[in-house]
């Protein structure tokens, strides 16, 4: 059995097969990334929520059963005339096991997180809804899906299923009640490091779309009575203080910073994107290691992000002083996560030996991008 269910079922889901899906359901690469890395922890957050409720675990048990055989289908069903009945024999899957409230609560936090809109988050949730069952009773195996086997599984999965929960989507979850059973294990995940994020902190990209989706612990009277105080300031400073303004009107405009929104693209590469891809893959590969199988089996994904950032290290001398910036600004709020996780992982008897050829460059080329010290060789 594979020690962590949430990393298990990303190797499933290739970088190829995420673009598949990003253009099955119109999204972009980034996007479809940032989605799927949503949905996988949040599905296993409900359905470990509602394996403790009386009747849910057999509810659970019969649903896995019925999805034996779709693995073997989904990679040719994505793009295929069919995906649209699949995707809504996933949504009723969903409703009937978690009610059309928890549901319509689950598909509003991912698409807050995400920022991928309600109906694209509920479309991806029933696309991967049977994905999600089928990978857990594959996983059970030989030894039958019961409800001993699944509950044994899904609560020896609660730390792990915490930790790939990103940044403000536990939070999403926590509201709604779907993450019921797992904020012992989110606390103990948060005291685990002091000071240190426990979870991974999303690019900036991803961040601010969070951040404009997800009103909520924003009063709604702040909307209208922030402009009205502006206003009110604005016009007391034309009217109330003519000679200033026209001292001010005739000084020279401060220059325009570039904004993270920035788009970065050399040589046909879009080098935010190509970065914050690469950062996903790290932290999604890093947090399913465990012992030196489970890191033999990420070392694919740990190679292409290298490749990944080898690319755009090689082109960062093509890139303007404002460019580098913006690039920097994309890493440097990964790199504590990224740090404490390859510390974590290097720790591991024999993982290092595995990993270290690989990991040692990647931590060195993203501190040269980020303009952060590199912590390789410093023993943390």
């Amino acid at each position: 059995m594979a020690t962590n269910l949430v990393s298990y079922m990303m190797q499933f889901l290739t970088p190829d097969m995420i673009g598949r899906i990003a253009g099955a359901l119109g999204l972009n690469r980034n996007d479809a990334q940032s989605g799927v890395t949503a949905v996988v922890p949040a599905l296993l957050a409900a359905f470990s929520g509602l394996a403790d409720k009386p009747g849910g675990a057999q509810s659970l048990v019969n649903t896995v059963k019925q999805q034996s055989g779709v693995l073997d289908n989904f990679a040719g069903m994505i793009g295929g005339n069919n995906l649209s009945s699949f995707i809504e024999r996933g949504s009723s899957l969903l409703t009937s096991l978690l009610g059309s409230h928890d549901q319509s609560a689950l598909t509003g936090a991912v698409a807050r997180f995400a920022g991928l809109g309600q109906n694209k988050a509920s479309s991806l949730l029933g696309m991967l809804t049977p994905v999600i069952m089928g990978l857990i009773g594959r996983q059970i195996g030989t030894r039958g899906v019961d409800i001993g086997s699944l509950t044994s599984l899904l609560a020896s999965q609660k730390e792990q299923i915490a930790q790939a929960l990103p940044n403000g989507l536990g939070e999403l979850l926590d509201r709604t009640g779907l993450s019921s059973g797992l904020e012992s294990a989110r606390r103990a995940t948060t005291a685990a490091a002091p000071g240190q994020f426990t979870q991974y902190t999303p690019p900036p990209r991803e961040r601010e779309r969070a951040d404009r989706d997800a009103t909520f612990g924003i009063p709604n009277w702040a909307y209208w009575a922030l402009p009205l105080l502006a206003l009110s300031g604005l016009l007391w400073y034309l009217l109330g203080r003519p000679a200033q303004h026209e001292q001010v009107a005739q000084e020279p405009a401060p220059p325009v910073q570039q904004s993270q929104s920035q788009s970065v693209t050399v040589g046909g590469v879009d080098i935010k994107n190509t970065i914050g891809d690469s950062l996903t893959d790290l932290r999604t590969s890093l947090q399913g290691i465990t012992d030196v199988a489970s890191a033999r089996a990420a070392l694919p994904k740990l190679e292409a992000a290298r490749t990944q950032i080898d690319k755009v290290s090689n082109l960062v001398g093509q890139l303007t002083p404002d460019q580098r910036k913006v690039v920097a600004a994309v890493i440097a709020p990964a790199m504590p996560a990224i740090n404490r996780l390859t510390d974590k992982v290097l720790e591991i008897p024999g993982v290092g030996d595995v990993l270290r050829p690989t990991i040692d460059p990647v931590k060195t080329k993203l501190a040269d991008l980020s303009g952060l010290p590199s912590t390789v060789g410093s023993g943390r």
